[in-house]
């Protein structure tokens, strides 16, 4: 490679002022506004949602803010289809409310604003002649950064990546578009893709909407905090360790990370050696209607998506009877591990969770840290993800510091080695040849596969309800491991996190400290008091569709939806 001439300062600057530029003048919060937050946004406790920052920022009309506020993406649909909203007006609406959402928290990466408004046209015209494009028809979906949309860069938050135009687009992101659908942003990620953080050094950092000294997650941060702000009504991220789900806890959404090869995931920009797959990434969903997510998975049942993509299993998706009314669930509850404790909100909702699906008649299984072997797959994970270097090689090649959000990560793995006892035999650190660690771990993960397919039968369950993580959003580059995420990727199950109440009065009074041998973000009641709670609900590989109709069954009793 040769080496890169310009200061990457240099490109930095000139590639946000481009990104900023893209923002029309009318669509600028007044400064009085933003003045009215208090600065910095990144270290202090603003809370955007509930203090309506969208319709104080006045850039929105009526109309637009109630097109954005109001509606399920069912009921878009419906409007779309009818005529009561043109793709013109929803367009519209949800560009300018991005471009709010991007000058409040830096949600944003590539905006397509004219091209979207030009499809949208295209739409309309359509529609006026009586014909439907496809089943999003007209429905903006925002994309993470990492797919590709012909005519502009995925620089993934790298500095090496900055500047190269992309000259097609990812295959999900053409299926979106035959759809029916409009593409109009981009959404910001972490430095490497690997954290669970949305800050890099080409794009910044973005915030919580909830409270923005708060991480919103990562790495599909940006996703989640857009969604969170209604800045877009349905978004696609992609997972490998938590990278959908723990921006849909953050964020309050609903996030879906399917089993590998159902979804398109292919020609995507990434940071990794071409060949070195060895958990498999998937995209996503996040939408703030559980319905919403159905909708994505229906829509791309209409087409055969293994015509556009060579990598994913071309198995359509199935269409479930309906539960009979009294049909009882039998859930597995998954326990806290000795090594990584739960923070005060989160293991209060978990119990809740659990008591209210009693309370509906369900049957909770409880199993034991032994059962859950939550260690020993992310043990495998771990070491799978350090056979490939590619990603630290960009950031050195480019000479750009390292993100805090990687750093602190290897902060809490060097604090697990003396913690935690290594449970594949050799260790796989002191096996020197790659391909011989590489059959040592792929041995090692189906050996436990197969020990979750004895514990799925010796139970007879339907799914498990688990903590999507250790903690709610916490305070920027501080979340560390996603333990409760990152074993689903190794088993490759299909799951998904459906929001449940926030941190309130119930936790207040209640103390937390990491223990000596235990790895946890710091706890902070005061700082953390309305963030969003959740749980995590998966089943097992390929049973995507049952996962979807039981967390169906499950947010209606904890949420009393429908």
């Amino acid at each position: 490679m040769a080496m890169l001439q310009t200061p990457w300062q240099e490109r930095v600057a000139k590639k946000r002022q481009e990104c900023d530029n893209k923002i029309p003048p009318e669509w600028r919060i007044p400064k009085d506004i933003l003045s009215s937050l208090k600065p910095p946004l990144a270290e202090n406790k603003n809370d955007l949602i509930r203090n309506d920052a969208v319709r104080n920022s006045g850039v929105l009309t009526d109309r637009e803010y109630d097109i954005t506020e109001k509606y399920t993406v069912k009921e878009l649909l419906a409007a779309l289809a009818s005529g009561a909203l043109t793709s013109v007006e929803v367009t519209t609406a949800y560009c300018k409310r991005a471009a709010v959402a991007q000058q409040l928290v830096g949600c944003l990466t590539e905006t397509m604003f004219p091209e979207a408004q030009e499809r949208a046209q295209y739409l309309d015209s359509m529609r006026e002649k009586g014909q439907l494009t496809g089943p999003l028809h007209g429905l903006p979906v925002s994309i993470k950064d990492n797919f590709h949309y012909k005519g502009t860069e995925a620089t993934i938050g790298m500095v090496a990546f900055m500047d190269q135009v992309s000259t097609d687009s990812s295959p999900l992101v053409d299926i979106l578009l035959e759809l029916g659908a409009v593409i109009y942003v981009k959404t910001n990620v972490p430095q490497t893709m690997m954290s669970c953080e949305a800050q890099n050094n080409v794009f910044g950092r973005t915030l919580n909407p909830w409270n923005t000294a708060l991480t919103p997650g990562g790495s599909s941060g940006g996703e989640g905090a857009l969604i969170a702000l209604r800045g877009s009504p349905l978004g696609v991220g992609t997972d490998i360790g938590g990278s959908i789900r723990v921006p849909a806890l953050c964020c309050g959404t609903y996030g879906f990370r399917p089993s590998s090869q159902r979804v398109p995931n292919d020609r995507m920009r990434r940071c990794t050696t071409p060949g070195m797959s060895f958990v498999l990434s998937v995209a996503g969903p996040l939408c703030l209607d559980l319905e919403g997510i159905q909708i994505f998975f229906n829509a791309l049942s209409t087409i055969t998506p293994a015509l556009h993509d060579s990598t994913i299993l071309d198995i359509p998706w199935r269409k479930l009877s309906r539960f009979p009314p009294n049909r009882k669930l039998r859930i597995g509850l998954f326990p806290k591990h000795p090594i990584f404790p739960l923070h005060p909100p989160i293991k209060r909702t978990l119990a809740s969770a659990a008591s209210l699906l009693t309370a509906a008649g369900h049957e909770i299984i409880p199993l034991t840290p032994a059962e859950s072997l939550l260690m020993q797959l992310n043990e495998v994970a771990m070491h799978l993800f350090g056979l490939d270097t590619a990603a630290q090689n960009h950031v050195l090649f480019a000479g750009e510091p390292l993100a805090p959000a990687l750093a602190h990560i290897g902060t809490q793995i060097e604090r697990l080695r003396p913690i935690y006892t290594p449970s594949i035999t050799p260790n796989p650190g002191d096996v020197p040849d790659k391909l011989e660690r590489l059959a040592l771990l792929n041995a090692r993960r189906a050996a436990l596969r197969d020990m979750y397919r004895a514990l799925w039968a010796k139970y007879n369950l339907d799914a498990c309800l688990a903590p999507p993580a250790q903690s709610t959003a916490v305070p920027h580059d501080g979340f560390g491991l996603a333990p409760y995420t990152i074993f689903l990727n190794c088993l490759d199950y299909p799951s998904i996190v459906i929001p449940f109440g926030e941190v309130g009065d119930a936790d207040a009074g209640v103390s937390f400290v990491a223990g000596e041998k235990q790895v946890a973000p710091a706890y902070d009641y005061d700082l953390l008091k309305g963030a969003p709670c959740a749980v995590q609900l998966f089943t097992t590989t390929l049973r995507d569709e049952e996962c979807l109709q039981i967390a169906n069954v499950v947010d209606r009793v904890l949420n009393r939806a429908g």
